[in-house]
């Protein structure tokens, strides 16, 4: 509101005031720009008759103002409006004239139009801008996106190029001196194979809430060791020394034991992969207020600065996959934060920067000891060998059934296959089969309709029937239950892992 008279300011101020709407007031043109420059405008009320800068060559200087030009003005004048001055002032940039007096449901009905396009712009805005930021994040997301397929397409080529030099040496020389090595290494790189699949299945899941955890009372001791076992193969290759700080009083948190083994392996794991050879790694635990803290700390090569808020996102990687010699597939601290978070606990990573090493802590509550514990030893050793059985293998991959009746042959079972869900109950009255090896996905019937149609007929009741599938979440293995299968076998399975079902089934 521009008018050099108070009294004028004082009576618009009157008619105008209402909840949410901020009223300025300027006594000269001077005034009114200064104003301007410090406030995004809905509308201004310009008296045309004031002292030195009149309300037209305001309304000039506004229209030549990039800040200013699209604010709509109103002239407020107790002069003539001749044709002449409504000319001019319109081509100054004015929108109306309001003569004086001025009629109040006129000026009100007229500010509260340009008030409610004052806020749709608004509001058009706050939604361009919200637009910009996704179509920001969508971008950076696309750009991590082909980062991280061309990071899986490298380190699923590293395990195979290995099995595949390992086969293509053992069939020109099967009975070499090196056979046994060479074996035991394509065994290793099949495991980090399957591990590489099993973090991308983890990270879907605990995404996507189908992830529960196992929670009991348990010692951090206890799954700290467990963590080093699983990762002391990729330190000690690496040659580096670790060194493990644990108080001799138990500290004990309400944990899921697998996961927290998993979380504290990753960190080991990174460690040792992110450290030069002959590196250093301490692990240690203590009671910090109330809680467990576990620290994964090493003199590797540290953590740049801009990527320290980043290092938990997933696909995220220190430094360029083509340059590691060891990698993965940037989703292993996404998935330790995921599985803190489900655990109620927190995790940090803090590093001096590039070269000066890293130091991942865990937090989770301590939980109050337990006052006996109960332990059942059991004599270690391996599972008696099931007794010679038929079995029956039912898989439309004819290498996988031709692998599978190998193994069943070298642990001295017989067996048939059939690669059709349709020939599975014909084979299985001519065969009468002790055990079937049932996949999921099959052409003609699916896994399930198979294994129902044998639930039945009166001589398939009971017979064992084992899932061997590439669909191994927990609503899978709900699903084939429900079906009536007896047990669940995730692909690839390993000759341990189908000798111990086999002979759970005949004992």
């Amino acid at each position: 509101m521009v008018d050099d008279l108070e009294e004028n300011l004082l009576s618009l101020e009157a008619l105008l005031r209402r909840d949410g709407l901020v009223l300025l007031k300027a006594r000269s043109g001077d005034q009114a720009l200064e104003l301007l420059l410090q406030h995004d405008v809905a509308l201004a009320l310009v008296d045309v008759q004031m002292p030195g800068l009149n309300g037209f060559e305001l309304a000039e200087l506004m229209r030549g103002n990039e800040r200013t030009r699209r604010v709509p003005i109103i002239f407020v004048t107790a002069g003539t409006t001749d044709n002449q001055r409504r000319f001019r002032g319109y081509e100054a940039g004015a929108v109306d004239f309001i003569q004086k007096p001025i009629e109040p449901d006129i000026l009100c009905s007229k500010a509260d139009v340009f008030y409610e396009l004052y806020r749709q712009r608004q509001q058009i805005a706050a939604q361009r801008d919200e637009l910009e930021v996704h179509a920001q994040a969508l971008k950076e997301a696309d750009r991590r996106k082909d980062d991280f397929l061309a990071t899986l397409a490298h380190e699923l080529r590293n395990p195979l190029a290995p099995l595949r030099n390992g086969l293509d040496i053992l069939r020109r020389n099967p009975d070499g001196g090196n056979a046994a090595e060479i074996r035991d290494m394509m065994d290793r790189q099949l495991v980090h194979l399957v591990r590489l699949i099993d973090d991308l299945l983890d990270v879907s899941r605990v995404s996507q809430g189908k992830i529960e955890l196992r929670k009991d009372r348990i010692k951090v001791e206890d799954v700290v060791e467990a963590a080093i076992e699983a990762s002391r193969p990729l330190i000690d290759s690496a040659g580096h020394s670790l060194k493990t700080d644990i108080p001799p009083e138990p500290l004990w948190v309400d944990a899921d034991h697998t996961r927290m083994a998993q979380v504290i392996g990753n960190l080991l794991n990174n460690a040792a992969k992110y450290t030069p050879s002959g590196g250093q790694i301490l692990i240690s635990a203590r009671k910090v207020d109330g809680d467990v803290v576990i620290d994964v700390r090493d003199n590797g090569i540290g953590i740049p600065g801009e990527m320290q808020s980043k290092i938990f996102q997933m696909f995220a990687q220190v430094d360029d996959h083509l340059e590691r010699a060891q990698g993965g597939l940037g989703i292993g601290l996404a998935l330790v934060k995921q599985l803190m978070t489900l655990h109620g606990g927190v995790v940090t990573a803090t590093s001096a920067g590039v070269g000066q090493g890293s130091e991942f802590s865990l937090r989770l509550p301590l939980a109050s000891p337990i006052e006996q514990e109960h332990t059942v030893l059991v004599a270690e050793g391996q599972n008696p060998s099931p007794p010679p059985m038929k079995v029956l293998i039912v898989d439309d991959n004819i290498l996988v059934a031709h692998t599978l009746g190998m193994m069943l042959e070298e642990m001295g079972h017989a067996f048939d296959m059939v690669h059709d869900g349709r020939d599975a109950l014909p084979a299985a009255r001519a065969f009468r089969p002790d055990v079937v090896l049932l996949d999921i996905g099959l052409p003609g019937m699916d896994g399930y309709e198979v294994c129902k149609a044998f639930r039945q007929e009166e001589d398939f009741r009971t017979l064992p029937i084992i899932a061997q599938t590439g669909w191994g979440q927990t609503k899978d293995k709900t699903q084939a239950s429900d079906a009536g299968f007896t047990r669940h076998l995730t692909k690839p399975v390993g000759l341990d892992d189908l000798e111990k079902a086999l002979a759970s089934l005949a004992h």
